[in-house]
């Protein structure tokens, strides 16, 4: 399992990852699973994936292919004219290979599907933040879903949720993710550090700062301590609960 978050703020967008793969406690790996693409001035795109790592793998290995050698019958997501074409072009991508595992003889198309956020902008549009579903269908964050998660969401969602606000800083957005991540990797072990961060800034057409956040990472230490106490504090501020006396 994994688990990525995109985030979309007024002023850009921040993309932060995991790197687990397992497949039994006893197959423990580690796969990048944050993936750009930029020619500065005129593009970015960063996909997230999560799902089946053979499938995920494949559909980055084409993107990848299309990009380095253009073909007007693959098209490219360096070619596409807007963001919306791009998440098309990706999410004709990853039909098409989970299809292709399909027809290749497995029972079920199921065990390989796939998830991808997909975040960037392109010279003359705005940013946009897409979630791309395995069937290659898509839907746009917007200021009514201003995130999206994929993977193993459901630990890391409540403070998201609670906290997010469109006006933040990087910085502040940074330390909410680490929060939610911080949640996540303490409730489920297939989630777990080096996490991959990474910020764009709107309408720079480049990438932003890049980080690779390790166990021994000060800042995450010193956010997950914190956290942690922090919330032992806020209980303990809590009133009791009053259980009557019934003698």
């Amino acid at each position: 399992m994994t688990y990525c978050v995109a985030m979309r703020l007024n002023h850009g967008l921040v993309f932060m990852s995991d790197t687990r793969t397992n497949a039994g406690v006893d197959n423990i790996s580690i796969f990048k699973k944050m993936f750009t693409w930029e020619v500065p001035g005129e593009r970015l795109l960063t996909i997230m994936t999560a799902g089946n790592l053979a499938t995920t793998q494949a559909v980055v290995s084409l993107l990848e292919e299309r990009a380095k050698a253009p073909d007007d019958r693959e098209p490219s997501i360096l070619a596409a004219p807007s963001m919306f074409q791009v998440a098309q072009l990706i999410g004709e991508v990853l039909r098409d290979v989970i299809s292709n595992h399909e027809q290749s003889g497995q029972e079920s198309s199921s065990a390989f599907n796939a998830t991808i956020i997909l975040g960037g902008q392109i010279k003359g549009g705005g940013q946009r933040l897409f979630l791309i579903y395995p069937e290659g269908n898509f839907i746009e964050a917007s200021e009514d879903t201003p995130f999206f998660q994929i993977g193993e969401t459901k630990y890391g969602k409540p403070i998201l949720v609670r906290a997010h606000d469109p006006d933040m800083t990087f910085e502040e957005a940074i330390r909410l993710m680490l929060v939610s991540f911080d949640s996540t990797i303490k409730a489920n072990l297939s989630v777990d550090l080096p996490l991959d961060l990474q910020t764009y800034q709107k309408d720079s057409l480049q990438q932003g700062h890049t980080d690779r956040i390790e166990f021994s990472h000060p800042y995450y230490q010193l956010i997950s301590n914190q956290w942690g106490e922090s919330l032992k504090s806020a209980l303990d501020a809590l009133p009791d609960y009053a259980i009557k006396d019934q003698t």
